[in-house]
């Protein structure tokens, strides 16, 4: 089985699900890229989220990066509505509460920064300039992964998030992968990125 083992890290681009299916209107994976049977992603990316996904059939990759207790370090970029102050980054940081599935949530601490002259070619469709003419983008680095996460943190301290990427999961980014471009990864390189290094 081993050696049937694949890898695969790809930019999910925007309004496509994090699988392999179309469904209820909206595209798959599988309308953008060509993978063998039996590859499913390893977690998942909202659909109006963009960025790093991993697909893979390793179901034991599966179970080591969604266990939450080794807090795997997922980086994001976020464009957001305004220009957050440092005490509203802060407040980022130092973790609250958000709700998740109607229960109240506090978040763990992360690392929150501003990203200055930040430049990512626009998605298609492209944020509403008009309806939001000011923008900055921040990065976040969370432990965790709840549900929507990072839209409610950044929408309670009032700068609702208008886009949103996942450009790192601990060393291992998008390599400058364009949106919808896909490329084949060794279980060595991608275990070292990801430091699993018990798990191979």
């Amino acid at each position: 089985m081993a050696s049937n083992l694949r890898y695969y890290i790809i930019n999910k681009p925007y309004k496509v699900l994090s699988q392999y299916t179309d469904e209820a209107g909206n595209k798959g994976l599988g309308s953008i890229v060509s993978i063998p049977k039996g590859i499913y992603s390893v977690g998942r990316l909202d659909l109006d989220s963009e960025g790093l996904l991993i697909l893979t059939n390793d179901k034991k990759l599966n179970q080591a990066l969604l266990n939450p207790e080794n807090e795997h370090k997922r980086t994001y970029h976020a464009e957001v509505e305004g220009i957050p102050s440092r005490s509203t980054l802060k407040a980022l940081s130092n973790g609250f509460c958000i709700n998740i599935n109607g229960k109240s949530f506090m978040t763990k601490k992360a690392e929150v920064s501003a990203l200055i002259d930040y430049q990512l070619p626009e998605r298609m469709p492209p944020v509403n300039r008009v309806k939001h003419p000011q923008t900055s983008w921040i990065e976040l680095i969370l432990t965790e992964g709840k549900n929507r996460q990072v839209r409610k943190m950044t929408a309670k301290v009032g700068h609702p998030t208008l886009r949103l990427l996942r450009v790192a999961i601990e060393n291992l980014t998008l390599h400058q992968l364009r949106p919808g471009q896909l490329k084949t990864i060794s279980k060595n390189v991608l275990f070292k990125k990801l430091k699993l290094y018990a798990w191979k």
